[in-house]
């Protein structure tokens, strides 16, 4: 008789997040168990029962160990609530995560950004580049990053997926959704933090998860700390990304706003997420592109949606179109 295949089981740390939950839901498409950690654990049930919830919290080196028993991969895609906090409970939560791993004998996935670079790694951002980041979150993803490493090297295989800014549906907390667009209505303008003429990387979040599931399913073959760039869609002038917008919502000529910047340093003077921001405004002053070669080389290509796709997607998701727009856009619609 011929004995069935176990089936893989895998811990997702932040599922109810953007990523965090584009993994979850592309694991479970992909035959995978897919267990969660989440402090509200009956209610998250709710939204999403296909996965199994565990009550629990990430800060909590028991609870993670407890979720972590017999899995074979950690997501670790879990942020401090409000993004507040980063200082005090970005590491701790991670540490939790190397000691499950180490526990369950399972791989961990961290989703990388590029806040751990700094404009000297830029315009051609490679895995190896430098890492001289210029705000705190920036230093504590390369702390972060040197952990994972230090983890694989005592056994524990890591992958690393490093991208643009994110977008899609599910998605709330990036530039997008917060200073690009205004959620929740039909759009009446775009307000853009870069400038014309510089290039920008944006990643969009179904092709994320996917990229690292399909580096998940092929990691015999990787290295034990395995880092990898996406290209995602890259936005070679600073001008697509709200051409593409303009597209969708078929209205050409949809105003363009210049960003805030002057009331983002205002407000920084009092708000530290702020200063955050302000820090961060290098990523839309200075060109920026991501080589996915070595990613190729692995997968052979890049997932990737078409951007008209992934835009109506993540605009539907964030309720920029009510029923009357769909049905007299036909244009805004097509792309579902």
């Amino acid at each position: 008789m011929e004995t069935q295949e176990k089936m893989k089981v895998a811990l997702v740390l932040g599922a109810t997040g953007g990523i965090g939950g584009a993994v979850a839901r592309g694991l479970r498409r992909h035959g995978w168990i897919v267990r969660a950690l989440n402090r509200s654990a009956e209610k998250a049930a709710r939204a999403a029962p296909d996965i199994e919830w565990v009550q629990g919290d990430a800060m909590s080196l028991d609870d993670v160990l407890h979720a972590a028993r017999g899995v074979d991969l950690i997501v670790h895609a879990v942020n401090p609530p409000g993004y507040r906090n980063w200082g005090t409970l970005v590491l701790p939560m991670l540490e939790n995560t190397i000691a499950a791993a180490k526990a369950a004998g399972a791989r961990i996935v961290l989703p990388g950004t590029i806040y751990n670079f700094g404009p000297d790694a830029f315009p051609v951002l490679t895995e190896e580049a430098p890492q001289n980041p210029k705000t705190e979150k920036g230093l504590i993803r390369k702390e972060m990053e040197l952990r994972l490493k230090a983890a694989s090297q005592a056994g524990v295989g890591v992958i690393i997926v490093r991208a643009g800014d994110f977008f899609g549906p599910g998605a709330a907390n990036n530039w997008f959704s917060q200073a690009l667009v205004k959620p929740g209505k039909p759009l009446t303008a775009i307000s853009y933090p870069g400038r014309k003429g510089v290039a920008h990387q944006w990643a969009y979040l179904p092709d994320v998860a996917e990229t690292m599931i399909r580096l998940v399913e092929r990691a015999d073959a990787l290295p034990a700390f395995a880092v990898y760039h996406m290209c995602g869609f890259l936005d070679r002038n600073g001008t697509e990304m709200v051409e593409a917008i303009r597209r969708v919502v078929a209205k050409p000529d949809l105003p363009v706003r210049a960003f805030p910047w002057w009331l983002i340093g205002l407000a920084s003077l009092f708000v530290p997420l702020f200063r955050e921001l302000r820090a961060m405004r290098y990523l839309w002053r200075e060109p920026l592109r991501m080589p996915n070669e070595r990613l190729v080389a692995v997968l052979g290509k890049e997932p990737h949606t078409e951007i008209d796709e992934a835009i109506a997607t993540t605009l539907r998701g964030l309720g920029c179109f009510d029923n009357h727009w769909e049905n007299t856009h036909p244009r805004a619609v097509a792309v579902r």
